[in-house]
């Protein structure tokens, strides 16, 4: 582990473990959604949106990882084993119910 990412491969899999992830256990794909993730703050600092309601510049680590865990899901569903895709989506559902201020604009919670 390189310093610099440490906090974000900590966070990554406390995020997967706590929220009950299937792959949680999965190193290779532990490291890829961080690369994901990371690649998904690039785009966001480039000014593209990728969670509606989330504009570019709020987008963070959390929301990063669960944006990277949907693109996957969007892009591969039909490979994935049903049991495992399910699994899958119940965690997106349960990291947006947990932290629902990292999906959202930051200036609409202070009204």
């Amino acid at each position: 582990m390189s310093c610099r990412m440490f906090e974000g491969e900590l966070l990554t899999e406390l995020m997967l473990r706590y929220w009950g992830h299937p792959l949680a256990e999965d190193t290779d794909y532990r490291n890829g959604l961080l690369e994901s993730a990371a690649k998904a703050i690039r785009i966001s600092m480039e000014g593209q949106e990728l969670i509606d309601g989330l504009p570019p510049s709020e987008m963070n680590f959390v929301a990063a990882v669960w944006y990277a865990e949907w693109a996957s899901l969007d892009s591969s569903a039909p490979e994935i084993p049903a049991e495992e895709l399910q699994q899958r989506e119940a965690w997106l559902k349960a990291m947006r119910q947990a932290a629902p201020s990292c999906f959202c604009n930051q200036s609409k919670l202070s009204d």
